[in-house]
């Protein structure tokens, strides 16, 4: 089995809500760490990377809901590199991590970025569809945090704290 190590990284700032990076785009903050990579080392053939996964608890906006992918083709990786998004919620990132390690370990891959996006401050607003034809009935649900559709019968038996709310508990 191969080992797998961690050969560069880079992160960007961490901001508050509706702080300084507020303006910035998740899958543009992305590509910012794989454009300081490709800098760093001119001597990789970027065309050989096998994956880029990237953490994203809450792919429901700007990000097209891949934004592993909208990152890497941003950060100018060949068009030839493909990229994955993973949702593990707050351990979203760091589940990232943990894939690629497993993938290089097992022989899928040789080369992989991986990491970890987010803007709770871009979080979008979402409208759930109509449940009947020319319905005037609207909903509108804040995707920043905590759940959003809810399933009743899921609300029902398990309760729908957020996490914060569940810690707090």
């Amino acid at each position: 089995m191969s080992e797998a190590y961690i050969c560069d990284y880079v992160r960007t700032p961490i901001g508050r809500f509706g702080g300084v990076l507020a303006s910035v785009r998740a899958d543009d903050l992305g590509a910012e760490p794989i454009r300081a990579l490709v800098a760093r080392n001119a001597g990789i053939d970027w065309e050989a990377v096998d994956d880029v996964y990237y953490g994203c608890a809450n792919q429901a906006g700007e990000d097209n809901r891949n934004v592993a992918r909208m990152a890497a083709l941003l950060a100018g990786l060949p068009v030839s590199v493909p990229g994955s998004t993973v949702n593990r919620l707050c351990g979203s990132g760091m589940d990232a991590v943990a894939i690629a390690a497993r993938a290089i370990k097992a022989g899928e891959a040789e080369l992989l970025i991986a990491g970890g996006v987010e803007s709770m401050s871009r979080a979008p607003f979402v409208m759930p569809k109509a449940e009947t034809a020319f319905s005037r009935h609207a909903e509108i649900h804040d995707t920043t945090i905590g759940w959003r559709f809810v399933n009743p019968l899921m609300k029902k038996q398990y309760g729908i704290d957020s996490m914060p709310e569940t810690a707090e508990n």
